[in-house]
């Protein structure tokens, strides 16, 4: 009679040390004491990650609970749907989707949702490497934020408008005023990271809060006014990404609910995690109703504006995005020069 043996494969056997060796257990989380100020956020006390590990303890903590899981799986899992949702849309067209001078600025929307989604996650998932980490990171995630903004604006501009609109004094200064404001944005979020520290005076968000703000009026205006002057079916999926839009920016600007309660929303529930969640389906709401507009308005878009005009507003996008490299790598080299200050 054959002998039945229950012993594990020896396969079983040497798996958990392989994985050991792959994935090390990363050190335990520290409470806000145990960290310097600058990676500290008012009310949250626990959950932080230890400064100073090597950067595959950082990627690898993706996979560990701590005060920033949800902030980067928020905007993690956001990119992905925002490309997975693209490019259903295209298969879904067949043979109608083509990138041509018509597509290209919805192209450019997608491109700009992902860059900023990933430079989202990306700061917060490794800003904990070092201080020179922490600021380079974030200035890096100021840079999708402008990037962001134009992709929205040369879109909206461009399928989301009117001819009334589009022939007014606004339609006419819109894409150079949007890319002056994302920029603006940008320069100023790096200025206010570098030039504030902890506590944060109130002065320091209205620093990052007004010209994103002001951004967003002007980038909006192709769909208040149409909103205001006739009924397309696409307003709803407007109104719903409007309305996420300022919900994101008021748990932007305050910290709620952590403030009334310190601790208890370290890992799940602060204001930065609603705002990012918010956010996210924001940016999908907003492709939602750019995929609509985006069919409604292709046929006739190269008659009503000109492929030339077209060509140089899409020319434009890598330009900001230039420009707003720019800025962040001389804030960077300030950065770096006031931290190498401060250490002698």
């Amino acid at each position: 009679m054959p002998r039945v043996s229950f012993a594990p494969p020896s396969l079983c056997l040497a798996l958990p040390p392989l994985l050991d060796r792959l994935l090390p257990s990363l050190p335990p989380t520290v409470r806000d004491a145990d960290v310097p100020p600058l990676f500290r956020e008012r009310f949250i006390r626990s959950g932080y990650r230890p400064v100073g590990l090597s950067w595959r303890c950082y990627v690898l903590s993706l996979f560990q609970i701590h005060n920033e899981t949800l902030n980067v799986w928020s905007h993690l899992l956001a990119a992905v749907c925002v490309v997975m949702r693209f490019l259903t849309f295209a298969v879904l067209q067949g043979g109608g989707f083509s990138v041509d001078v018509s597509s290209l600025p919805l192209v450019l929307y997608v491109l700009s949702a992902v860059t900023y989604l990933s430079c989202s996650a990306a700061a917060h998932l490794l800003q904990s490497h070092s201080e020179q980490a922490h600021y380079s990171l974030f200035f890096l995630d100021y840079v999708g934020v402008a990037v962001y903004q134009y992709g929205s604006a040369l879109a909206l501009c461009l399928y989301s408008s009117d001819t009334t609109w589009t022939q007014s004094m606004l339609g006419q200064v819109f894409l150079p005023a949007a890319a002056l404001l994302a920029w603006l944005s940008c320069t100023a979020c790096c200025c206010a990271k570098l030039r504030f520290r902890r506590p944060y005076p109130l002065h320091r968000k209205l620093c990052q809060v007004v010209p994103m703000g002001v951004a967003y009026l002007l980038d909006i205006s192709p769909v208040a006014h149409r909103l205001l002057t006739c009924s397309w079916t696409s307003s709803s999926s407007f109104l719903h990404q409007v309305l996420l839009f300022l919900l994101s920016a008021f748990f932007f600007s305050c910290p709620i609910p952590e403030r009334f309660s310190p601790g208890s929303f370290d890992i799940v529930g602060h204001g930065h995690q609603l705002f990012h969640i918010l956010l996210s389906f924001c940016t999908l709401a907003q492709q939602e109703a750019l995929f609509h507009d985006f069919l409604w308005r292709r046929p006739a878009l190269v008659r009503e504006f000109g492929e030339q005009h077209l060509l140089l507003a899409c020319a434009s996008f890598p330009c900001l995005t230039l420009c707003c490299a720019m800025t962040a790598l001389v804030m960077r080299r300030r950065a770096q020069a006031q931290l190498m200050k401060e250490q002698r």
